[in-house]
């Protein structure tokens, strides 16, 4: 059985662990558009933003675990 995927708006909420109506004012729209996105079929720059607002916690993450092990190494002085 195939698995629906999931809204777009609903991830990006979850994944910056944000609710529908902080996404709305961080996007300068109202909360109704935002509920419309997920009712709907965003248009497609609207996906695009919405992937970049999930790739870019993603990469901050990111950096923060490369931070904290390479920090200690910069400290010792082995770099």
């Amino acid at each position: 059985m195939e698995q629906k995927e999931e809204n777009l708006v609903k991830k990006t909420c979850r994944e910056l662990g944000i609710t529908q109506k902080e996404l709305a004012k961080m996007l300068d729209v109202s909360q109704d558009t935002v509920t419309n996105w997920t009712k709907g079929e965003p248009k497609q720059i609207i996906k695009v933003l919405l992937e970049a607002l999930i790739y870019k916690k993603k990469f901050h993450n990111i950096l923060k675990i490369v931070e904290f092990q390479i920090l200690p190494l910069k400290n010792s002085k082995l770099i």
